[in-house]
């Protein structure tokens, strides 16, 4: 679930100097953001660099969805981060780290979050209430959610464990610790997001974390209930970037809310630009830097066009920067004319729904963002998808698990028309939370791992054991030019033996 372009990072996957070293850079090149989106606007992406020209000779003015040409479809950059976002987001943490919980408030009032003297902190008690408030049907759903990512988050935890192993003269190996803080951003924009809550705090919950942190702006009572039901000691009821920045800096410590270790969850340009400033300039771990929602249904003529046009739909309504995709192929006789019909089924299904689909404001602009492809083979259309790496990928074909085993690129796999993304976002147990822009050729959704430090440890018991180890250690540090470190392994050889004396 995804509001805005950009590029994801994931620090957890490096060590801290390269995580800062990653996010910098990605930092640097917002400094060429407005010369490269004039750029863009000449050249566009290598992989949307022909869509308009092909528009023209496949697409009809009045489809939901243009269909384009497989030889378009290559591998594309993505998005920067916005440049105005990043400057107002670093202004707003240098702001939040100067003045603490007083610089949010002048934010939250600002942006109609909160009235003066209004508290920013909703209790645990507050929101156990508002669990309660709500008819027993809406507290079974929120109960079900929960349940169900909380069990995947803790099979994946099991799975992630301890290690030991020999080295020579002792032991080495590896933890696994949570972090002590989490914070857990949830979106209150265009839509409450409960399911937002749910994803990233009982996830970080699963991990073992000591303290959840919920924040997210004008909460509505079932917000708050996910909140409870997810586990989360504390909410804070602002947004954006200054909900960021306080997660960042503990602008609420004061008040019991301690500073984050790492921040998590989806949110809009300023929200990202928020994140990213924070792994910079508040040495604070996050999850990813996400953009817009994306799903890519590939399917043959097999599938039920009215239901792959819903799934598309589901996504399109998200926000106006959404993509729904179709990539379809034939099983059958007919090749790419075959596919073509495919896709004409959809689109006609695709009007259908529209026309009487209450956010259609906002998913018929995203559906012009999309796109369709008509491919000869089953290959074809694995090259293309591969190529996008979408966020959300559904296989609706024949034979559809052996199609997914050859997929190799995409944030989270929907096998079969029956496992529909939607029931993803709705916490059928995976993570909704998954990279966007190309990004999932590096990187999965979010899960555990991003709420865990692995960190090793060796111990030398049998110093004579372990001499090879020490010799091979003075010999590369020397290699190297590094005559301390030389100096500091050769304090663990054992003494040279004296020399034997010699018979005259």
């Amino acid at each position: 679930m995804r509001s805005v372009s950009s590029q994801v990072v994931r620090p957890h996957l490096l060590s801290r100097n390269q995580s800062i070293a990653a996010v910098r850079t990605s930092c640097e090149h917002l400094q060429s953001a407005r010369a490269a989106s004039a750029h863009n606007a000449r050249h566009g992406p290598a992989l949307f660099a022909s869509r308009r020209a092909q528009t023209a000779r496949f697409a009809s003015s009045n489809m939901p969805v243009k269909l384009v040409d497989s030889s378009t479809i290559q591998l594309g950059d993505s998005e920067t981060l916005d440049t105005k976002a990043m400057a107002f987001a670093e202004e707003c943490l240098k702001k939040v780290k100067a003045e603490g919980a007083a610089a949010v408030a002048t934010y939250a009032a600002r942006f109609g979050e909160l009235k003066e003297g209004e508290s920013a902190m909703v209790s645990k008690d507050e929101m156990k209430a508002a669990y309660e408030s709500l008819d027993e049907g809406d507290r079974l759903c929120l109960d079900r959610v929960a349940a169900r990512v909380k069990h995947f988050a803790e099979t994946q935890r099991a799975a992630i464990r301890d290690a030991e192993t020999d080295i020579p003269g002792g032991k080495a190996g590896h933890t696994v610790k949570p972090v002590e803080v989490a914070g857990c951003y949830a979106p209150g924009g265009r839509y409450p997001l409960p399911s937002s809550v749910i994803m990233t705090a009982a996830t970080a919950r699963a991990a073992g974390v000591d303290t959840v942190v919920v924040a997210s702006p004008k909460p509505l009572p079932v917000t708050l209930a996910a909140a409870h039901v997810s586990g989360a000691d504390h909410f804070l009821r602002i947004g954006g970037a200054h909900a960021i920045a306080s997660l960042a800096t503990g602008a609420f410590s004061g008040e019991g809310v301690p500073r984050a270790d790492v921040i998590c969850g989806p949110g809009n340009a300023w929200v990202t630009a928020a994140k990213a400033c924070a792994v910079t300039h508040a040495r604070v771990g996050i999850d990813m830097l996400a953009g817009p929602s994306e799903v890519l249904v590939l399917c043959d003529e097999t599938c039920d066009p009215d239901m792959v046009a819903a799934d598309m739909l589901a996504q399109a309504e998200h926000d106006v920067v959404a993509r729904p995709i179709v990539v379809a192929f034939t099983s059958g006789q007919g090749g790419k004319k075959k596919a073509e019909q495919t896709i004409g089924s959809i689109n006609k299904a695709l009007d259908a729904q529209l026309a009487v689909l209450p956010t259609k404001a906002v998913a018929t602009p995203a559906c012009a963002r999309g796109f369709a492809v008509a491919c000869e083979t089953l290959d074809e259309a694995i090259r293309v998808s591969d190529a996008v790496a979408p966020e959300h990928l559904e296989i609706v074909c024949k034979d559809y698990q052996a199609v997914a085993d050859r997929m190799e690129h995409y944030g989270g796999l929907f096998i079969g028309g029956l496992a529909a993304e939607v029931l993803g976002d709705y916490g059928i147990g995976p993570n909704h939370t998954l990279p966007t822009s190309g990004t999932a050729r590096y990187t999965g959704g979010l899960c555990v791992m991003d709420f865990l430090r692995i960190r090793t440890w060796m111990r030398i018991d049998d110093k004579a054991a372990s001499q090879v180890a020490v010799e091979d250690a003075v010999r590369l540090a020397r290699i190297e030019g590094l005559e301390g470190h030389a100096r500091a392994a050769e304090k663990r050889l054992l003494p040279a033996p004296p020399a034997k004396k010699q018979r005259v």
